[in-house]
């Protein structure tokens, strides 16, 4: 479907992909930037980049194309549901399971089981991530936020752009953390060594803050509270590794032995706050320790 608009005075001088973002509301900001990118975005009729700045009078034409039918299939994979409504979803996802479906990878993943257990999904970030708002390692269990609608999914989006979305984590560290709380305030890009990694990057990388509280020390551990302002990959588990704390478990950003836990990192999503994209009112979600975490909490009081 072809979109067509005249640029007026209020939108004078903005960048492109910020004016169609004022101008197609019920789309992100990503996904119009994406449809810039493969040249299906024309001002004046020549194909624009985002960073245009538009002037008054402009001609500006979007090319959307209809959504494809999902190719990834159901599956009817047991769904831990902590709430629902006729527009949001939030799980509380198990560790091992994966988020969304990748090349060569289409089945098992928690969007799998959410397309067997929903009638309608978010269509926003495509084919293989459908209602997919946010999402946590395969190996970090927790909390996310599945969108049922298209309004759903830009309204949440939003809050994630804007910070205002609260996420926390709790985290077994390696290692005794003095300070009883803190803030890393650390850069994160990809790194340049292994495309599956992320690290600081002072020059290139993107703004990352982790607030974390000490809630328990143990011997050789200690348990933390995380809270984040920015969602970057991998975030809590680089920026714990970077300062010489990582996580127990954690077989990609740990160089140390993991000694009481080998399965993946112990870090789990256990509260969630956000604003409800139709009532408008604040709503928190939280969801307990899994049973495996407990279990060593508990061998480490012990001991």
């Amino acid at each position: 479907m072809n979109y067509s608009f005249k640029i007026s005075e209020e939108l004078n001088g903005l960048r492109l992909d910020k004016a169609l973002v004022l101008l197609l509301k019920d789309k992100s900001r990503s996904y119009l930037l994406s449809l810039i990118d493969e040249g299906k975005c024309l001002v004046n009729g020549k194909i624009a980049k985002a960073s245009l700045k538009v002037k008054i009078s402009d001609e500006v034409s979007i090319e959307i194309p209809e959504p494809k039918p999902l190719e990834i299939k159901s599956e009817n994979i047991p769904l831990d549901i902590i709430y629902e409504d006729d527009d949001i979803l939030i799980i509380n996802k198990p560790q091992g399971l994966v988020v969304h479906p990748s090349l060569g990878h289409y089945e098992g993943t928690l969007v799998n089981a959410i397309l067997h257990h929903c009638n309608t999904l978010s269509g926003i970030n495509g084919v293989m991530r459908p209602g997919i708002i946010h999402r946590i390692d395969k190996e970090t269990s927790g909390l996310l936020c599945i969108a049922k609608n298209d309004h759903a999914h830009k309204f949440l989006s939003e809050q994630l752009k804007e910070h205002t979305m609260k996420r926390e984590y709790y985290a077994l560290c390696k290692g005794l953390i003095k300070e009883n709380n803190g803030i890393i305030n650390l850069p994160i890009g990809r790194n340049k060594n292994d495309r599956k990694k992320m690290g600081v990057d002072r020059e290139n990388g993107k703004e990352a803050i982790t607030y974390f509280k000490v809630e328990e020390r143990f011997k050789n551990h200690t348990l933390i509270s995380c809270k984040l302002k920015t969602g970057r990959t991998h975030q809590i588990r680089v920026h714990l590794s970077y300062i010489g704390y990582p996580i127990e478990g954690d077989k990609l950003y740990s160089k140390r032995a993991n000694k009481v836990y080998n399965e993946g990192q112990l870090l789990h999503a256990y509260r969630l706050t956000l604003i409800h994209p139709t009532t408008k009112k604040e709503m928190t979600f939280q969801a307990p320790l899994p049973d495996y975490f407990i279990k060593v909490i508990e061998e480490l009081k012990n001991n």
